[in-house]
């Protein structure tokens, strides 16, 4: 059977990333946009980073442009945007599909080990449910990422123990990520 491990994710400068390297850490995986509503979420995750590292945590952004083309930038534009508007210290990927038949092997493994359970409530779930209905009336019945900023959280022994849609509370993203520390 398939351990997160067994999957790499390439690097801005064509070179292979082995989760492997990452075994006994925590890591937080998300699919990330320069150009989307949800772009604030880098200031958070960057926080998390320097306050969490140190025991373990590392983030592994994958810019991803197939929402409604919001990373629309070459991989060195997205870094370059992401360290100078919000100090980005953590390592980012090639820009990469996330969903679809071009989709990076590690994210079919995530969607399997956890589908979509809903965006929650409030005004934001509201906002994505609607957008999500006009592109894809099935989309609460797919594990599909559905948008920008969805996080996969995996634990030190490589188990995939959450996900979070875009619309979930950045805080309970950090609670998740302090349990396991």
């Amino acid at each position: 059977m398939a351990s997160i491990y067994d999957y790499s994710v390439p690097a801005t400068d064509g070179t292979e990333v082995k989760l492997a390297d990452y075994k006994g850490k925590v890591m937080v995986i998300v699919n990330t946009a320069t150009g989307c509503g949800f772009t604030p979420h880098y200031e958070p995750l960057e926080k998390m980073y320097e306050n969490y590292h140190e025991q373990g945590l590392e983030i592994i952004d994958v810019p991803c442009n197939q929402f409604a083309g919001q990373t629309p930038g070459t991989d060195e534009e997205i870094h370059e945007f992401c360290t100078l508007k919000y100090n980005t210290q953590f390592p980012q990927m090639k820009k990469s599909d996330v969903n679809g038949e071009n989709e990076l092997p590690l994210y079919t493994y995530l969607k399997s080990q956890k589908g979509f359970e809903g965006f929650g409530k409030g005004p934001k779930a509201l906002m994505m449910s609607g957008l999500l209905k006009t592109i894809d009336k099935d989309y609460k019945n797919n594990p599909n990422i559905k948008w920008n900023s969805t996080k996969f959280v995996v634990d030190r022994e490589g188990n995939v123990v959450a996900r979070f849609e875009p619309t979930a509370d950045m805080k309970n993203l950090e609670e998740c990520v302090k349990s396991l520390l």
